[in-house]
């Protein structure tokens, strides 16, 4: 069953809407069955307040009736006299049975709700005449409803808001949950406390969350050791051959270059695979010059010609892993020479304004391009994209720079240029302080 769009989307607001529902739809019902029976609740104090006050006066002599006719503010008129006039009112049926059963069954009675608000009652059993009693404002009639509405809407505020604090306390289990699990899909080492303030239940998933993240750590421990193993161990015959290669005669020069040639291409795969493994997390976190680490890496490029432009643009200061971003653009630089041949230009610049500025690094060739579909694909390791710029290689050396881009909380992406050419954009956010040493 879909769930509808207005239905809260987060576990936070949909635990905070059902509590703020029981709470209001209590209080409803409650108000509800004091607006229906309150004549139980209110009416019937006040019809055995009169009573016990009719008994009281007709009880007393003549200067205690004066007292107490004063003090309860009593009014009385002879029999002989026009009868008190009754105002309707729906309730007005439970005085009389009240007061007859508590004064006697010839008790008659006579209500008028108006101001002055009054309850006459005849009692021939008691004494002559008519005694008016006043009735004190209904605490459910009239202006002072508002009241009682203002009693129930703040009791109401105040259990949301103990709900929302309540809710809140056990959202944040799951926030921290959610946040060490970002961290550790960026490659950093988290670990989630177990806490007295940890519910039962989440802690067993942070215990699980722990496990998961020991035998990860161990898997990539143990799979480092492995390669770093294969290539000791094939740098060994590779140097062996090469050795061999230079003694061959001269006439077989030519093809002895070219082997030589395929021994130093294994040898940069095998530093691609290391460089891969060991992506720099351990790389301490130093502020530099982004523009001047550029330089450096554009520098052994342009030896002997100059291949690569350089159109920078004055940066702040920017905390970064100096070898693994000099890696970054040496693979960008790299890959664009190869692919794209030509010039290559290196461009950086400041964007985004005040309110989320980062930086953009940005290499640009003049290539054949890659095709539209393979542009999200190509940074995966593994893949290279051939089918449009062809060539050689192990297809980490984008993988490599994502990765190292992701490291310091950026992107980077690959874009079709106008009139041929690709242009791999790096953008570097601004004001995020990576831990020093730590990933």
């Amino acid at each position: 069953m879909k769930t509808p769009l207005w239905f809260p989307q987060s576990f936070f607001a949909r635990t905070l809407w059902l509590v703020l529902i029981v709470v209001l739809f209590s209080k409803a019902l409650t108000l509800v069955y004091l607006l229906m029976n309150e004549d139980m609740v209110v009416d019937r104090q006040y019809s055995h307040g009169a009573a016990l006050t009719v008994r009281a006066y007709w009880a007393a002599d003549e200067r205690s009736r004066e007292a107490i006719a004063k003090s309860a503010g009593l009014s009385w008129v002879s029999q002989e006299n026009e009868q008190p006039e009754e105002q309707h009112w729906p309730y007005s049926g439970i005085f009389q049975r009240q007061m007859r059963t508590e004064l006697g069954p010839d008790t008659e009675t006579r209500l008028r709700i108006h101001a002055p608000s009054m309850l006459w009652v005849h009692a021939p059993s008691l004494g002559d005449g008519w005694l008016g009693i006043p009735l004190y404002p209904h605490p459910l009639r009239g202006q002072q409803i508002w009241s009682v509405l203002g009693w129930f809407l703040g009791i109401g505020l105040l259990s949301t808001a103990a709900a929302w604090i309540f809710v809140r306390q056990l959202g944040k289990p799951l926030k921290r949950l959610v946040v060490a699990s970002r961290e550790f899909g960026k490659g950093r080492s988290v670990r989630l406390p177990l806490g007295q303030d940890t519910p039962s239940e989440m802690a067993e998933v942070y215990r699980a969350f722990n496990q998961m993240a020991d035998d990860v750590e161990q898997v990539g421990r143990e799979r480092e050791l492995m390669l770093a193993g294969v290539s000791h161990d094939l740098r060994t015959p590779l140097t062996r051959l090469r050795l061999s290669l230079e003694l061959m005669p001269e006439g077989e020069r030519e093809m002895v270059e070219d082997m030589v040639r395929d021994i130093e291409d294994m040898d940069q795969i095998l530093d691609q695979f290391l460089a891969f493994i060991r992506d720099g997390r351990d790389e301490p976190v130093e502020e530099g010059d982004l523009n001047e680490l550029t330089r450096e890496v554009v520098a052994p490029f342009n030896q002997g010609e100059k291949r690569v432009g350089i159109s920078l643009e004055p940066l702040p200061p920017f905390p970064l892993r100096r070898v693994s971003m000099k890696r970054l653009l040496g693979n960008l630089i790299g890959n664009a020479l190869h692919h794209g041949g030509g010039h290559v230009e290196v461009a950086s610049h400041l964007a985004g304004g005040g309110g989320a500025p980062y930086i953009v690094l940005s290499v640009l060739d003049r290539g054949p391009g890659i095709a539209p579909q393979e542009l999200d694909s190509i940074f995966n390791p593994f893949i290279r994209g051939d089918k449009a710029r062809g060539g050689k290689g192990t297809g980490l050396g984008l993988a490599i720079v994502k990765r190292i881009a992701a490291q310091h909380g950026g992107s980077v992406e690959l874009r079709n240029r106008e009139g041929g050419g690709m242009e791999a954009r790096v953008c570097l956010p601004l004001g995020l302080m990576l831990p020093r040493g730590a990933s």
